[in-house]
Formats: structure tokens, C-alpha cells, sequence
């Protein structure tokens, strides 16, 4: 059996050890060594859960590998995704590193016949990079500041789309060019004008078409017999 701590007193304890013999213990020193090797919940040390905790790195690189997808694992990351990932966290600088540098570096480090990396094969691209990206500084050092460009990262969605200008759709909508049936269905200002544009309303009224004042003189009859 196990050596307990004696709660009830102050002073040195007497036990027997597994062999008999008679030893002398202070509680206070029992105490601490119970707690420095007590396990945790899950039977694991402080330490050894601490190891266990994802990085910060390896967070993004989850994020961007789930991204736009709904069944990834979390656990690759496709070629699109990587490239999406140097974009958004400016590794890509059009200068040092550009998307063919991107695009070569990913097909480095992948397996010959896949389509995704893993994780580590994910830092050894990075590194690739970081050579590239900082020229001045030493190989640590690169990487260490490509990684800090990425940790704590996902991906940016996009905003609205912006129309582009096109001298073709520009001429399709201008309902000022429109002939024929088309024009009919949209006034001068280029308003539709609903259903009065699509079918022939027969004007029943007994006015002229075209007439402008139109519905007079059944106002003037009802003023005469008021």
C-alpha cells in the first residue's frame, strides 16, 4: 500500500514500510510529493496535456483546409486552399513570392499521386517560401516570420461582387436602342411599363387615343348637376 499523510497532526508520522520496518515521515513533504505526481481527470500530467493543445499555426491551417468545404477533415489542405492561404495572409507580395512560386512549392512537397498535403508537409512549404519571402534574413528566422504572418489567421470572404463595365451589356440594356415589341414594354425614361407593355389594353373610355383631356367631360357633367 501506498504511503498516506497523517491529517491529525503536526509533527513527524510513524509508519510501516512494506517490509515491516518502522520509518519516521513528515506530512508536509509527503504532501508535495503526492500532489507533483498526481494525474490529472484523464490520467495524463499538467505537462502532457499542455503538449496536446493545437498551435496556433496548425489552427489556421485547419481553418483554410475546412474552408468552402463541408466534408474536409481538417486535416489536408488542397491546392486551392494553399494558395487562397498565402493571398490572404500576404505571404504572396507579387515580388519575392508570386502565385507560380505558390503553385510550384505545393507540388513539391505533396505526394506524386495527391492532391493535398498534411500538416508537416504544410510547414515544409512553408519553409520553401520563407526562403523566397525573406531574403535577408537567416533560415529560422524566415520562417519564424512566415509564421507569425499566418498564425491566428482564416480565410477572408469575399464582399459584394463588383459589375465589371462591358461595352456589350452597356448596349443589351440601354432600352433607348430597344425596337420593335421590346420598346413597347418600357417607357422614355427606361422604366417597364408592366403589363400595359406586354398586352394590347383596348381603351373602352370613348376618348380619341391620345387625347389629353381625357375624362373632362365627365367631370363637368357631374359639376352641372351639383
Amino acid at each position: 500500500m501506498g504511503v498516506m499523510p497523517c491529517c491529525l497532526c503536526l509533527g513527524p508520522c510513524l509508519r510501516s514500510s512494506e517490509d515491516g520496518h518502522t520509518v519516521v515521515e513528515d506530512p508536509a513533504e509527503t504532501l508535495a510529493m503526492a500532489e507533483n505526481k498526481t494525474p490529472d481527470s484523464n490520467g495524463t500530467s499538467e505537462a502532457g496535456s499542455v503538449s496536446n493543445e493545437i498551435g496556433e499555426l496548425e489552427e489556421a491551417f485547419r481553418k483554410f483546409a475546412v474552408h468552402g468545404d463541408t466534408r474536409a477533415t481538417g486535416r489536408e489542405l488542397n491546392g486551392k486552399n494553399w494558395s487562397k492561404l498565402c493571398k490572404d495572409c500576404g505571404i504572396i507580395d507579387g515580388k519575392n513570392v508570386t502565385i507560380t512560386d505558390v503553385d510550384i512549392v505545393f507540388s513539391k512537397v505533396k505526394n506524386k499521386s495527391g492532391r493535398t498535403i498534411t500538416y508537416e508537409q504544410f510547414k515544409e512549404a512553408l519553409q520553401e517560401l520563407a526562403e523566397k519571402r525573406f531574403k535577408e534574413k537567416t533560415g529560422e528566422e524566415a520562417v519564424q516570420q512566415v509564421y507569425k504572418m499566418i498564425e491566428g489567421k482564416g480565410p477572408v470572404v469575399s464582399g459584394i461582387t463588383v459589375a465589371v463595365d462591358s461595352p456589350t451589356v452597356s448596349r443589351l440594356t440601354d432600352t433607348s436602342k430597344f425596337t420593335g415589341s421590346h420598346k413597347e414594354r418600357f417607357d422614355e425614361s427606361g422604366k417597364g411599363k408592366g403589363k400595359a407593355g406586354r398586352v394590347e389594353i383596348v381603351d373602352d373610355s370613348g376618348y380619341v387615343s391620345g387625347y389629353k383631356h381625357a375624362g373632362t367631360y365627365e367631370q363637368k357633367v357631374k359639376g352641372r348637376s351639383k
